[in-house]
């Protein structure tokens, strides 16, 4: 991974195989408020990060937040990928959850709420409740 320091800007590329685009835009977003953050892809795949501080930095701080900024994105790659293998436990969780809180003897009891039922009028089909009346 090659470095450049210049006008209080770090620029530094790394191969998009290695680490996601999702992560990449999470760990530019956790460091908004301490630097300007470019990218540039000028060849697939590989993208190239510039850092400039908002504030005059020195290079030790630069290569400090570049650090940062790395640990930042291996933290985002990793979540990533738990989201995605957790992904199956997670909907099989909620669908539970929905179905506790519904409660299973309505929904073997009855399957579909008729419109008459409905005393908030929520599943009103829209042309009752849309269509214009025709003037005789």
């Amino acid at each position: 991974m090659t470095m450049i320091i210049k006008d209080n800007t770090l620029k530094f590329s790394f191969n998009l195989k290695d680490y996601p685009l999702e992560a990449l835009c999470g760990a530019a977003y956790v460091f908004l408020d301490r630097a300007y953050i470019f990218l540039d892809s000028k060849t697939k795949g590989i993208i190239e990060v510039s850092l400039k501080g908002k504030k005059q930095l020195g290079k030790e701080q630069l290569e400090k937040i570049k650090g940062e900024f790395l640990n930042e994105l291996f933290n985002y790659t990793i979540r990533i990928k738990m989201t995605k293998s957790n992904q199956k436990i997670r909907e099989f969780i909620i669908g539970q959850a929905l179905v506790s809180a519904v409660g299973n003897n309505n929904i073997i009891q009855k399957n579909e709420m008729e419109y008459e039922d409905d005393p908030l009028g929520i599943l009103m089909p829209w042309e009752d409740k849309y269509q214009k009346k025709n003037k005789k």
